[in-house]
């Protein structure tokens, strides 16, 4: 009898207990930029880097006016080679160095469309060489919302300084 008459008087408490909030997984997207640009006047105009021809172009174009490397830095532009995937090659703007393997990247186009893509933002990209010389790399692609298969090839870094500045030139 007891226990049904602390029972009852702790019946009116019942209402206040909260109950479990469940919480909806938040899936943050990159920010994004509305304009529709190729990758080589994005990379250009953000990485303040004159160099012109096609992405792939940009790592012979650098040598003896750009410092080169291949570890990554904010600011550099990751040069992709050419393929049959990208005829043109392709570059991408560093915006932030995460780790030795893994880097985020700023870029246009990224997904092949012809008269201009998309840019997107703060977009992964990992480092799969054997060398861990990022000669070899995997790319966020934003329209699979995944990390894609592919393995690119590329060149390495084109770094925002004049050459012969100190910087390994490769």
């Amino acid at each position: 009898m007891i226990q049904r008459r602390q029972a009852l008087l702790l019946l009116p408490l019942a209402g206040c207990a909260t109950p479990p909030v469940q919480q909806a997984a938040v899936v943050v997207s990159p920010p994004t930029d509305s304009r529709q640009l190729y990758c080589v006047p994005y990379a250009r105009e953000r990485a303040n880097i004159r160099l012109t021809g096609d992405g792939y172009q940009w790592w012979d174009a650098a040598s003896g006016r750009y410092a080169r490397g291949q570890q990554p830095e904010a600011g550099a532009v990751l040069v992709f080679r050419q393929t049959a995937r990208l005829v043109d090659g392709h570059v991408a703007v560093v915006s932030r160095v995460m780790s030795a393997r893994e880097i985020r990247v700023d870029h246009a186009n990224w997904d092949s469309r012809r008269g201009g893509g998309p840019i997107s933002l703060d977009q992964q990209v990992l480092d799969v060489s054997a060398a861990n010389d990022w000669t070899a790399v995997r790319v966020w692609y934003p329209a699979g919302g995944s990390l894609g298969i592919t393995i690119f090839p590329t060149a390495g870094f084109v770094l925002p300084r004049p050459a012969g500045d100190g910087t390994r030139q490769t």
